[in-house]
């Protein structure tokens, strides 16, 4: 990811295993965001490991082109790798085909090669499965995990917690409960 320092894991699934891809693949880092929606943290983001011992790899180029139905099944397998396992295979494979055919691969060319913070945002905004809160929590998560703070990332880096805060298990457990109490303050709102 970059030459910015990189962290031995990050305390996402408090499985050590699991924690350290995240660090070192940005694959890994991609699809554990992709897959955080409707599911804890925890499943999510140790979703990219049980995918690479199920299909044997998180190359973009490979998963893109892998049998769909192949992919299907790894993420259908008890136990399943989402709550909603087919529709995320097909997410997870378009997002591999998107950085197969703009990044030629390599995930972390989205952030090496951006020109400056805005541009970086655009660039994760542009991946499929990728909205706003996805973008603002990947975008804290590069800046402060792995130093990745291109020209104006305080600019575009969110204000609110996000998931950049998580630097040990007992930051995941506040994080969350955060996350949760605000959830209940919109619900009472709505």
């Amino acid at each position: 990811m970059s030459s910015a320092p990189r962290p031995d894991r990050l305390h996402f699934t408090g499985d050590a295993e699991a924690d350290a891809l995240l660090a070192a693949e940005p694959m890994a880092l991609l699809i554990g965001f992709l897959l955080d929606q409707q599911v804890t943290v925890q499943k999510a983001f140790f979703g990219p490991l049980e995918l690479r011992r199920r299909v044997g790899t998180l190359d973009a180029r490979r998963i893109a082109t892998m049998d769909p139905a192949q992919l299907d099944e790894a993420f259908r397998r008890r136990p399943a790798l989402h709550r909603f396992p087919g529709n995320m295979a097909v997410r997870t494979r378009d997002l591999c085909a998107a950085i197969a055919e703009t990044y030629e691969g390599d995930p972390a060319r989205i952030w090496d090669e951006a020109a400056d913070a805005a541009d970086l945002r655009r660039r994760l905004l542009r991946l499929p499965g990728m909205g706003d809160m996805k973008a603002d929590g990947l975008l804290a998560v590069l800046g402060k995990r792995f130093g990745v703070k291109p020209r104006g990332w305080d600019d575009v880096a969110p204000a609110h917690p996000t998931l950049g805060d998580v630097d040990s298990p007992e930051a995941l457990a506040r994080y969350q409960q955060a996350k949760r109490a605000s959830k209940q303050r919109l619900r009472a709102d709505t």
